[in-house]
């Protein structure tokens, strides 16, 4: 018989269909109450849990040196922010009870404020009313800065920040900004950029934004219980690389050789730039100005914008285009007669650099260049080119003084030579009869500096000039996906046999005329160029309103009997004394040398004698640095470089080189300052004494 009761089981599973069928019932009338009646309130949820088309940022491209070192890349900046209507009473409470402790925290990473500044500032926030009628700043800014990542670490452990943004409501925006490796080294040719709006000021930054900037994406973002997904659309596309021809090393000699003169004779701005004869490659550009402080910055790229009258230096152009013509003879035996220095020229009297002493009497064409001798080459061209003036000037033009470069470099301004005019009404362009002779000396035209460089450089190059090179190559991922060869400008700005004498001029002007200061005192190596010194006129084209101000100069290559670079320095000062070539000349010869040393190339055999200790003595400092050198010269000896296990101890860095000092210094939290060239002599801060971060230590360096 079953033991199966219909009258007990039916009834239970008929009430179990009826509470199923309600629930159902219920679910769905819910679900179409959901999309009816409250239809626009989901959709306002909705649209606050998920966010479409969020653009995202793609990483800026690194500008390398020419071997490849950093010089400018992208690192990571936020900027902080406190939302006061998240969080809810726990978190309330718990700000009241811990906002001290924030405030003392903030104040610690953040000194420039005090804890009590804190306060006030976070108070402000949390008690403002919004336009809503709330209580509370959303978007409260807790510092007026962007800060580094080490520092973002730093205020999140602080209590509170340290819980999510939900709950804390700390909250963050993140920037991609641009770090230098190297400071203010080439500042004004790398470039420079607006970090508020991430937008590039100058420099290479700017000329080659599109290329670093990349491609935004796109991504929606998803509220997922407490979380929030982000879903990428469009992947953002990174910047390239672009590798420059820059030399660090080279750079660092050409800043310092320069700031050390400039603060020698009390200049107020100073350029220096090195090419490689060859390829045009700009391996240093230094442009200093003196600043309100009295300290010397890169504020303005004046060797590409900065036009001015280049005095001397443009005789070379001048006399070139009159060997090239053949008006006087390539073998410089053309005698001019300056007598005692004065002479009159249509009215106004020309004179020497020696004229109370005498003058220089008659000499020839190549002995003019080597004293620098106004008479003798505004003689010649006036004397020439008098009666037909504009065939000096398309010789100029020819020769490629007054070339347009057309660099790569936003603020870049080409020469400014004249045309011959006897017929405008405005009187600085008007030519008159003394026009010719002073512009044959470097008056009434307007060249910067690089101009005149690579107006040398040509020379140097026997005859070719190419244009400046800056950018070499752009790479993406480790692949070179685009080349920037060098450009040749014009393959022959003179004769052969006209360039060859005038390289031969240059040299006697350093070995035996006014530039002997560019030379190095060993000889060593030859040096060739041309000193320049130029009165700068006034704002109203005047030269003798108040104290005179003048243009120093000294452009020429080395070494000269196989030129490998090419080099101009530029000094502005005011006040006698001033002298192109004991002044920019002598920048140029520490330049030369300095360069010239990286160059040479010993073998470790040549120092071993009889006597001789074969292991160099290694004194703390870079230890990769230093065991990378003695694998790579074969010692095997003194393999343990001991370190100073006390980091707040002055160590003894005297004798060492720079960049070993320097590392072993900021590695210990010290500010370095240098002054000269060579070892360290003496350190501001014996050894032994004890040590603060952000102290700075002056080294004092001698060859």
């Amino acid at each position: 018989m079953s033991k199966f009761n219909s009258n007990k089981v039916m009834p239970r599973y008929f009430a179990i269909a009826v509470a199923l069928t309600l629930t159902s019932i219920a679910i769905i009338g819910k679900a179409l109450y959901i999309m009816t009646v409250e239809k626009d309130y989901w959709m306002t949820v909705q649209a606050q849990m998920k966010h479409d088309s969020i653009p995202v940022k793609p990483t800026r491209g690194n500008i390398l040196s020419c071997d490849g070192q950093l010089m400018a890349s992208s690192i990571p900046e936020y900027k902080i922010y406190m939302d006061f209507q998240t969080g809810g009473a726990e978190r309330d409470s718990l700000w009241q009870l811990k906002l001290d402790s924030i405030c003392q925290g903030l104040h610690e990473i953040f000194p420039e404020e005090t804890a009590e500044g804190f306060r006030q500032h976070l108070e402000k926030g949390r008690l403002k009313v919004t336009k809503s009628g709330a209580v509370g700043a959303r978007h409260w800014p807790i510092w007026k800065r962007r800060i580094s990542y080490n520092t973002f670490t730093e205020v999140r452990k602080l209590p509170v920040f340290s819980m999510s943004k939900y709950k804390s409501g700390f909250h963050w925006e993140e920037f991609n900004a641009r770090n230098r490796p190297f400071g203010s080294l080439a500042q004004r040719t790398v470039g420079i950029m607006f970090g508020e709006i991430d937008s590039a000021r100058c420099g290479l930054e700017l000329s080659f934004d599109s290329l670093l900037r990349g491609h935004n994406g796109l991504v929606h973002q998803q509220k997922v219980l407490n979380k929030v997904m982000n879903i990428t659309e469009v992947p953002p596309i990174n910047g390239a690389d672009i590798v420059t021809t820059i030399d660090v090393n080279m750079q660092d000699l050409a800043e310092r050789a320069l700031i050390d003169e400039l603060k020698a004779i009390n200049g107020e701005m100073g350029v220096a730039i090195l090419m490689e004869v060859e390829t045009g490659d700009v391996k240093a550009i230094v442009n200093m100005l003196r600043m309100p402080n009295g300290e010397y910055a890169e504020a303005i790229n004046s060797a590409i914008s900065y036009r001015c009258e280049p005095g001397s230096v443009f005789k070379v152009a001048s006399l070139l285009v009159a060997l090239d013509d053949g008006v006087i003879p390539r073998d410089t035996s053309y005698i001019i007669h300056t007598g005692s220095g004065v002479m009159e020229m249509h009215g106004r009297w020309m004179k020497d650099h020696n004229w109370r002493r005498g003058g220089y009497q008659d000499i020839n064409v190549a002995r003019t260049l080597e004293v620098s001798s106004n008479i003798g080459t505004s003689y010649v061209i006036d004397k020439f080119y008098g009666g037909h003036p504009e065939k000096y000037v398309e010789g100029l033009r020819r020769v490629g003084i007054a070339e347009d470069l057309k660099l790569p470099l936003v603020g870049y301004r080409k020469p400014n030579i004249r045309d011959v005019d006897t017929k405008t009404k405005d009187r600085s362009k008007y030519w008159s009869k003394t026009t010719l002779p002073w512009m044959s000396i470097g008056y009434e035209t307007q060249i910067a500096p690089i101009n005149t460089l690579a107006f040398y450089n040509a020379i140097a190059n026997n005859g070719r000039m190419m244009q400046p090179r800056f950018i070499t190559k752009m790479v993406k991922d480790g692949e070179t996906v685009r080349e920037f060869p060098p450009v040749v400008l014009k393959e022959r700005i003179a004769k052969p046999e006209t360039i060859t004498m005038m390289q031969t001029i240059l040299e006697h002007v350093v070995s035996q005329g006014l530039g002997r200061k560019a030379g190095p005192p060993s000889r060593a190596f030859k040096v060739a160029g041309k000193t320049g010194t130029a009165q700068i006129a006034d704002e109203h084209g005047g030269y003798h309103s108040g104290t005179t101000r003048y243009w120093l100069s000294f452009a020429g290559f080395f070494p000269a009997d196989a030129p490998r670079y090419s080099c101009i320095v530029c000094l502005r000062k005011t006040g006698l004394p001033a002298s192109g070539g004991g002044m920019s000349g002598v920048v140029f010869r520490h330049i030369a040398e300095g360069v010239m040393a990286q160059n040479l190339k010993r073998l470790v055999e040549d120092a071993r004698d009889s006597t001789s200790n074969f292991v160099p003595d290694v004194k703390s400092g870079n230890k990769a640095a230093s065991t990378y050198v003695l694998n790579r010269l074969g010692i095997k000896g003194n393999e343990k470089i001991t370190e100073t296990v006390n980091r707040h101890t002055m160590p003894d860095v005297t004798g060492m080189g720079a960049r070993d000092a320097v590392y072993e210094l900021e590695s210990r939290g010290l500010r370095v300052s240098l002054s000269g060239r060579g070892k360290v002599k003496s350190q501001s801060i014996a050894a032994g004494k004890s040590i603060m971060p952000g102290v700075v230590c002056k080294l004092v360096l001698e060859i």
